[in-house]
């Protein structure tokens, strides 16, 4: 790929973003190669003490291990893999983290050898079929050739019927992707036109590619290490809390940011040449943390940081969206997962059962979740290579348990997820592990740690939407401002991605910077 001829005028411009998140991240990457600004000159704003937004993945000192959700990626993620071809391996720094991706998927590529479960443990024999009725595979391709537009503020129940959705095709597609049948048909439709080529590995995985650890330490550290080699700055503990734009026809220039750090108020004045990119919602804020013995919360009130500084920016325009559509409603926009460790010998063999590979030899375990098809929970786990942390000790496996029902009671456990500890959802996990219900209460106290995590607007961006609710990446008349993220419109790809993110970091870092945007 030749290398860009550096933008006329770099050198005054400066770059503001706002959260330290996949897109943003990527944003400063394509800013510091392709837009070649300098870093000292590209700052990054993050309310939180450490980067990564939702890419997480962290050993907490009073909890553990603490995975609050992964990252499925596949061979057409074109502009991420153009990003991490540029981002030096930590582990070999001479390799990208590209090269390092690559071989790993090479020479361990993923499948699964049990993709669902029933009755408590036993292969339930999907067997890589579909299951669709003539009436259902028809009402698939009419979702897949039906307008955008047509499909505005649609849910999934409103384009299919009960056939479709006793399908197998359903459980794999809800499991994988987390859609509920409120969600967006919208969505469900460009996800369909998306992944077209690759509905044939929707049984069992064999589309996907994961990293070798955990997605901040596989994907966000190194991006973080190649940022502060390249001298940008990050700015930790400060909350933006609105972007103030002089407004006039066919024209939008941000003149102010105003952001809260220590507990002060401090107002930045901007010019055209301060470039300013904001991810606008989250779909992990108000996330809360349990513990073994107690809960976690379920945060609605107040709404989180990134939605008010959304709310804030759009009350000063049509044209940057309208966050209500998306963080009003958690009841229908939660789910909740949990990070098990198991601590002996005693729980692996129940899993080497079901997933037919030794889960210690370091390649691939599950191969992508397990779903539990009888769970009251739609609970799904998985547990990816081992270890999943460098710092994890030998003769630990680390797992990620999620489920789409957090509202009613278990299988096992007579409550519902969200009134669970850690504890109660591993005992419904083992419960379901197929582990004789005699021993269940003494491996998940003693055999196991496991921390539940619930959030309230995890799936926020599947809901019914229609034109304007997420505002273009760069929308129109902007000058020195552009949206990045989930919430932020762009019309080649889908969100809920790691392409997703960087994608609208491409584009917006590109754009501005004075180069027509990158990737496929």
């Amino acid at each position: 790929m030749p290398a860009p001829r550096k933008p006329e005028g770099v050198e005054r411009k400066s770059a503001w973003l706002v959260g330290s998140g996949l897109a943003s991240l990527a944003a400063a990457c394509f800013l510091v190669r392709d837009g070649q600004m300098k870093g000292e000159n590209i700052h990054i704003l993050e309310e939180l003490k450490l980067p990564g937004g939702a890419c997480d993945g962290i050993q907490d000192p009073t909890r553990g291990f603490v995975i609050r959700g992964g990252r499925e990626m596949e061979n057409h993620f074109e502009c991420l893999w153009d990003l991490f071809r540029s981002i030096p391996s930590l582990e070999h720094p001479e390799n990208s983290v590209l090269d390092e991706y690559y071989w790993l998927n090479k020479e361990d590529p993923n499948y699964s050898l049990c993709r669902a479960t029933v009755d408590r443990g036993k292969d339930a024999h999907t067997d890589g079929k579909f299951t669709l009725s003539d009436k259902a595979a028809l009402e698939i391709m009419k979702l897949f050739l039906t307008r955008d537009e047509d499909l505005y503020d649609r849910t999934i129940t409103d384009v299919f019927t009960e056939e479709f959705f006793r399908s197998n095709f359903w459980l794999y597609w809800r499991t994988m992707f987390a859609f509920e049948t409120w969600h967006s048909a919208l969505e469900m439709k460009l996800y369909l036109q998306r992944f077209i080529h690759h509905i044939g590995g929707l049984p069992d995985f064999s589309a996907l590619k994961f990293t070798q650890y955990n997605q901040y330490e596989s994907l966000i550290l190194p991006m973080v290490h190649y940022l502060k080699e390249h001298n940008v700055q990050f700015q930790y503990d400060t909350q933006v809390t609105n972007v103030i734009f002089d407004i006039a026809p066919g024209r939008k220039v941000a003149k102010q940011l105003v952001w809260v750090r220590e507990g002060r108020e401090e107002v930045r004045e901007l010019t055209e040449d301060d470039l300013v990119f904001v991810t606008n919602g989250s779909c992990t804020e108000n996330s809360s943390l349990g513990s073994n013995d107690r809960a976690p919360e379920f945060l609605t009130e107040p709404v989180g940081g990134c939605w008010q500084l959304w709310r804030n920016i759009a009350a000063q325009d049509p044209a940057f969206g309208r966050p209500d559509k998306y963080c009003t409603k958690p009841g229908l926009t939660n789910w909740e997962s949990a990070t098990v460790t198991t601590l002996d010998d005693k729980i692996p063999p129940y899993l080497e059962k079901v997933c037919k590979r030794d889960p210690f030899s370091g390649k691939v375990v599950t191969g992508g979740i397990v779903t539990v098809k009888d769970s009251a929970w739609m609970m799904s786990y998985t547990f990816n290579r081992q270890p999943h942390f460098k710092a994890q000790p030998e003769g630990q496996l680390v797992g990620w348990i999620y489920g789409l029902f957090t509202d009613v009671p278990g299988d096992y456990v007579k409550k519902p997820m969200r009134a669970c500890t850690g504890r109660e959802i591993c005992m419904e996990w083992l419960y379901h592990l197929g582990v004789p219900e005699e021993e269940i209460p003494l491996l998940a106290e003693q055999s196991a740690s496991t921390i539940p995590c619930m959030m309230p607007y995890i799936t926020a961006f599947f809901m019914p939407r229609t034109r304007g609710d997420r505002p273009d990446v760069v929308p129109e008349g902007c000058v020195n401002f552009a949206f990045i993220g989930q919430f932020a419109e762009t019309a080649r790809d889908t969100i809920f991605t790691t392409e997703y993110s960087v994608r609208t970091g491409m584009e917006a870092g590109l754009h501005p910077a004075g180069h027509r945007p990158g990737g496929a």
